[in-house]
């Protein structure tokens, strides 16, 4: 019988998040994959687990995956953690779980600290519908194209940076998104916790005269509808009103359908178009 899988959530910086779930699992299993050994046997030592870690980390996400999931199909149980919060999230563990999907082993989730909901609450922006981006891709071509669907994403957008390229990413977002409302979260959970809701446009003021520091998780207010339906607007009025029903007319609609759906575009009642098309 084929072990199981447990996915372990870690405390994002105060060793209090611990559960005790996570705690009893991590003594239970036969083998721990931690991202990396060196920081998880502190962990380890600080709750007096003993059990044996083996390696799991983006560089030998897909042999090592292969490894465990020789393991489990053997019967024994693997605990799987990250650095710090839930294990699969912006995290290798995902390839891992896809294999044991694909091996019909059994995977659980064991819930602790995340720091993008951690964040998300803490923003002040909406959380009844959000996004999560992680970090912004490496690629310059991808990363171009991530931040042109960021630009018309109407829900708040979650996004995690190292305080080295804090001061770019923010100008990216700048430049692609405008001036946006944003909470940055620094170091959640830890002594130096600090919650900063402000602006795109401060924001890159602020860290022009500071140096950032520590880790940070970006949540940013997504672009209102009524900003959408305005350049939606805008773009309609940039046709004559010829064009816009011409438009309508080659998708297949009669003039009449048209001369709704142009007047409702356009933000005008449908007697104003059918006074300029047979009144001029």
């Amino acid at each position: 019988m084929a072990g199981i899988l447990y996915l372990c959530a870690t405390p994002i910086g105060n060793l209090g998040d611990m559960t005790p779930r996570v705690t009893e699992t991590l003594r239970a299993v036969d083998i721990i994959a931690a991202e990396d050994t060196r920081n998880s046997i502190k962990l380890l030592n600080h709750f007096e687990i003993k059990t044996s870690m083996t390696s799991y980390h983006e560089y030998n996400k897909i042999e090592k995956a292969d490894y465990l999931v020789e393991q489990l199909l053997q019967g024994k149980n693997v605990a799987l953690i990250t650095d710090a919060g839930t294990p699969a999230i912006s995290d290798p563990g995902e390839v891992l779980v896809q294999k044991c999907q694909q091996a019909d082993i059994t995977v659980t989730s064991l819930p602790g600290a995340a720091a993008c909901i951690t964040a998300l609450t803490l923003s002040g922006l909406s959380t009844r519908r959000f996004c999560f981006e992680g970090f912004l891709p490496a690629d310059k071509k991808e990363k171009t194209e991530v931040l042109q669907e960021l630009r018309e994403e109407s829900r708040t957008i979650i996004l995690y940076e190292a305080p080295h390229r804090l001061r770019k990413t923010l100008k990216e977002l700048y430049d692609n998104v405008g001036n946006r409302r944003i909470t940055l979260c620094r170091e959640l959970t830890k002594k130096f916790e600090t919650i900063l809701p402000t602006m795109l446009e401060d924001a890159l003021a602020y860290y022009e005269a500071q140096e950032p520091r520590g880790e940070y998780v970006i949540v940013m207010e997504g672009k209102s509808r009524q900003e959408k339906r305005e350049e939606e607007k805008e773009s309609w009025q940039a046709m004559s009103i010829e064009e816009h029903m011409s438009y309508y007319e080659k998708e297949g609609m009669d003039q009449k359908s048209a001369m709704k759906q142009v007047a409702k575009d356009r933000g005008v009642a449908k007697r104003e178009i059918y006074q300029y098309l047979f009144n001029k």
